[in-house]
């Protein structure tokens, strides 16, 4: 079927172009098809080429798997809820509502980064599939709390019209525990069991939200576990969730307190980013190296790592900023 018409086209090529010689003839109805092609709105090549909707689902699983595991350093957690979550809605044909998920934890813990690696092999992004990304930076777009009902308006105006036109749409929420209050509820509508709103299916979206809050439970869990001798990757999945959602839905600083998202159980995953110990931020400095063309010496790679690691401030266990100032320190120190 992609390439009914152009065959059509060639079939009838010497009958519309008489007084043409062939190779012209076969030149005019190619560039035709082409043309039919970028222009037709879900064509194989404007889809390969130029700007189309993922509207096929074609995420390649092994690939996110292998980047998430690879690239991600102490999140074993994060890693497997991320990746079942993604394997279970895009298995869906016609899922019941939109995949939420909300990322807490403190800041470099790699938050931001899986959302890049979800949004990279979602969309393989270039130029003009980035249209199918929307990012909302808190501090950018939602500065001022007395704008509240003004921002509330435009968000939801913003979403329905990008779904509109691609229903495989991924919003990506940063600084959530800066979000003025009540303002996230305003998109509640678009993430319940609904098979329409006016005529638009919501049930493809993706919504992210990257949050700070919940950091400092996080780690609480993560250094009793490790006080007990018990390792962190035997945390349950459900007991950090369930203690999380409480914490975030008491916190007035977490961008969700007391929201009905919470309450009506529209977030589907809350995901743990647990603070980064000095053996992963070693995995981050000898990372970082590579990517600025250093050679990996061990001595400097153990000099920033044990200067990262500040917390608690006798155990000195974690690094309260994770990775997030290792490319500054590798560039001061080499």
């Amino acid at each position: 079927m992609k390439l009914l018409h152009a065959g059509v086209l060639s079939i009838l090529a010497p009958a519309l172009t008489p007084a043409m010689d062939p190779l012209s003839a076969y030149l005019i109805v190619g560039g035709a098809a082409i043309g039919w092609q970028l222009f037709s709105p879900h064509s194989w090549l404007r889809c390969g080429l130029l700007e189309c909707c993922n509207a096929k689902d074609t995420l390649n699983f092994s690939v996110v798997k292998m980047d998430l595991e690879q690239k991600v350093f102490g999140q074993h957690l994060a890693v497997r809820i991320v990746l079942r979550a993604l394997s279970v809605n895009l298995q869906s044909k016609r899922p019941k509502k939109p995949l939420v998920m909300s990322f807490h934890g403190w800041t470099g813990t790699g938050k931001s980064f899986v959302s890049s690696i979800i949004a990279e092999n979602l969309y393989r992004l270039n130029a003009w599939r980035r249209r199918f990304v929307h990012h909302f930076s808190t501090v950018l777009h939602f500065s001022h709390g007395s704008h509240v009902h003004l921002y509330k308006e435009q968000l939801q105006n913003w979403i329905r019209g990008n779904v509109s036109t691609c229903p495989r749409s991924l919003f990506i929420f940063s600084e959530m525990d800066q979000m003025p209050h009540g303002l996230i509820d305003s998109i509640l509508p678009f993430l319940g069991y609904r098979d329409e709103i006016d005529g638009v299916y919501y049930g493809k979206a993706i919504f992210i939200f990257l949050n700070n809050a919940g950091g400092d439970k996080i780690t609480e869990i993560a250094l009793d576990y490790w006080r007990r001798l018990k390792r962190r990757e035997d945390i349950p999945a459900e007991e950090v969730q369930d203690l999380l959602s409480e914490d975030i839905f008491r916190n007035p600083n977490s961008g969700f307190f007391q929201s009905q998202l919470i309450q009506k159980n529209l977030i589907d995953y809350f995901i743990p980013f647990f603070p980064l110990e000095y053996k992963h931020v070693k995995q981050c400095v000898r990372e970082e190296l590579r990517a600025q063309g250093h050679p990996e010496e061990e001595d400097l790679i153990t000099e920033i790592a044990s200067a990262m690691a500040d917390y608690p401030s006798e155990e000195r266990l974690y690094s309260s900023k994770g990775c997030k100032t290792v490319a500054s320190r590798v560039a001061l120190s080499t």
